[in-house]
């Protein structure tokens, strides 16, 4: 069924964060107080539990999102609930002790496990280890496709062949032909295997995005496409109007969204991110207002150590743009500035 799986997720927080940002003159304070990664209200009650030791709200709300088909959701939580046991994680080997088949437990140990793997000098030697776990999970209900995300991961880390990966993606698009999470799986392995040919991966995301609905978060993932493209050091130019047309398919799926809300933060912030490199200043400063206050560590954690303050930087540039007085793009902390041109 599922070989040795294993995967790698941008490093998410599981606690909130602010700092006031700094105000040009006559601007409203209201918004100054930005949050990092801050969890929506669904998933907030089972991290505060969590803390307290009680893993019954986790429980609850991965059951409900399993029991919805919220697979978008249901990723997104147990990434954020597995990061969290990374540093506590007595509430859910807790979970496992008295669930040890809860396929919602065993779905939160398999990315704790993969997680850890993947962060080990003995990468390769634990990723066998972990293999288990993931089998597990996918065995847990046959319609989930997020241990299969996990099992796309694994074919980039493994360096698997076209064979083994188109086997899993088979078996992912099965259970959710739209679920972005495995999408996004399936363009990081492409643009591994295929370094440095962003075309491929453009094609592979465009393909996706238009035979996805309106209001799939798949919609987002040229732009995804794109923001490999521009932070990439190698292959070929990508035409400007394929970015263009990335980010103006993203910008059609925003509005679609809730605003100011945690959830689509993560897309909204990684928008503005594209839209900053192709100094498209009026349209960052309309996605800064849908967004609202909240702040994500990706992408901005991939150009700077500093991710909060990164993206307060980007956010006055954004409005001293959109105001008239253009400041550049967003300068990466980790060599130099990041340009649509940049190879």
């Amino acid at each position: 069924m599922v070989g040795t799986m294993a995967m790698q997720l941008p490093f998410i927080r599981a606690s909130r964060m602010t700092r006031t940002a700094p105000h040009l003159v006559g601007e409203p304070r209201a918004d100054d107080e930005v949050l990092l990664d801050a969890p929506d209200a669904r998933l907030s009650p089972a991290l505060v539990a969590a803390a307290r030791g009680d893993h019954g709200p986790a429980a609850t709300l991965l059951l409900a999102t399993r029991a919805a088909g919220e697979w978008e959701r249901r990723d997104r939580y147990v990434t954020r609930l597995a990061a969290f046991a990374r540093s506590r994680p007595e509430w859910l080997d807790v979970w496992l002790a008295t669930a040890p088949q809860d396929p919602d437990a065993l779905l939160v140990g398999a990315q704790l496990a993969v997680d850890r793997a993947w962060r080990s000098p003995a990468r390769a030697e634990l990723l066998r280890e972990v293999s288990p776990l993931i089998t597990a999970a996918a065995r847990g209900d046959q319609r989930d496709p997020v241990p299969w995300r996990l099992a796309l991961d694994h074919a980039r880390g493994a360096q698997a062949g076209h064979t083994y990966f188109e086997e899993l993606w088979a078996a992912a698009v099965r259970r959710a032909p739209h679920h972005y999470g495995c999408h996004v799986a399936a363009l990081r392995y492409l643009a591994t295997y295929w370094h440095g040919s962003h075309h491929e991966c453009f094609d592979f995301a465009d393909r996706a995005a238009q035979d996805a609905p309106a209001g799939a978060l798949v919609q987002a993932l040229p732009l995804r496409a794109a923001f490999g493209y521009l932070t990439d050091d190698c292959g070929p130019e990508v035409p400007r109007e394929r970015l263009d047309a990335a980010a103006d398919r993203a910008i059609a799926l925003s509005p679609r969204l809730p605003a100011a809300d945690p959830w689509p933060a993560r897309m909204r912030n990684l928008l503005i991110f594209v839209l900053v490199c192709l100094e498209r200043w009026p349209d960052a400063a309309e996605q800064l207002r849908l967004n609202g206050p909240y702040a994500t560590s990706f992408p901005w954690d991939q150009v700077s150590d500093d991710p909060l303050g990164h993206f307060l930087r980007v956010r006055d540039e954004v409005r001293a743009a959109a105001a008239g007085d253009p400041s550049g793009h967003p300068r990466s902390e980790r060599g130099g500035r990041v340009r649509p041109g940049d190879h």
